[in-house]
């Protein structure tokens, strides 16, 4: 199969930061520091089962309440006017203007123990309360910077369904939550699969999200492939294991989830 010279750039470009990057993850991760063939890293890659888990349950919270936040907001932007619905998505997307550090430090004034939230409680004679550095407080970082791209893809499918579609099933006695069941989520499972995978990769992988907010004792394992290539723990050889680890982890949730199937989105909606 021939390639066209205008798709040049385009094959040059995943090369460069998408095969090779892999094939050295995939290189690293069977070798050992000499070079030579090994399974040793693939299978210390197991020690940190329970961070593997432990990542994946939190993240899985994460896209569940970015998910049950995400659609009403979404489907109110899709039904309301275009000033309205440009307004919504304005203030959706305006802490996306902000340096990713400085939106998850921003919790930690919030969260910590002599922090806003306390302050506020204390003058009730709560408190205060250990918010930081636990699971939870995570939990709200993934929630807080990653919303958006589930509000995103789901406001581009909602916006495609018409309104006749929704007057015609309640001209045919359907009431508001048969639309919305039978109607509404079917044709807007393409902007959920999209919504859910685009919370969930970032939110596995994280590690600033958890350091910040979690403290030592909620590690999660984009942490421990980071200490992998930086300090005393120097081993880009298993830290590369863990990450291949992780990229078979993420294919297998994208291939359930439905996100490899060649849904056809016009002839959902139309």
């Amino acid at each position: 199969m021939r390639v066209k010279a205008s798709s040049y750039p385009y094959v040059a470009w995943a090369l460069l930061f998408v095969a090779i990057p892999l094939g050295l993850i995939v290189y690293f991760s069977f070798t050992d520091a000499a070079g030579s063939f090994t399974l040793d890293n693939i299978i210390q890659a197991g020690i940190y089962s329970n961070v593997i888990i432990k990542s994946v349950w939190l993240s899985v919270i994460s896209t569940v309440i970015c998910l049950l936040l995400g659609y009403p907001l979404a489907y109110i932007m899709s039904r309301s006017n275009p000033i309205t619905a440009r307004t919504i998505l304005l203030l959706v997307m305006l802490p996306m203007w902000m340096n990713f550090l400085l939106r998850t430090y921003g919790w930690m004034t919030i969260l910590e123990n002599n922090g806003i939230l306390n302050q506020f409680f204390g003058l009730f004679g709560l408190g205060p309360f250990e918010m930081i550095n636990t699971q939870g407080a995570v939990v709200l970082g993934m929630v807080y910077n990653y919303i958006p791209f589930m509000i995103l893809p789901l406001h581009s499918v909602m916006s495609k369904i018409g309104n006749d579609v929704i007057e015609a099933a309640q001209d045919l006695g359907a009431s508001p939550i048969s639309v919305l069941s039978e109607v509404v989520v079917p044709l807007s499972m393409p902007g959920i699969k999209t919504g859910i995978i685009m919370v969930f990769v970032p939110a596995v992988s994280t590690f600033i999200i958890s350091q910040m907010l979690g403290g030592g004792g909620n590690q999660l394992i984009g942490d421990i492939i980071e200490l992998q290539f930086l300090g005393n723990a120097y081993n880009p050889n298993l830290g590369s294991a863990i990450s291949l680890v992780l990229m078979v982890l993420v294919l297998m949730v994208m291939s359930v989830s439905g996100f490899l199937s060649d849904d056809n989105l016009e002839e959902r909606v139309l």
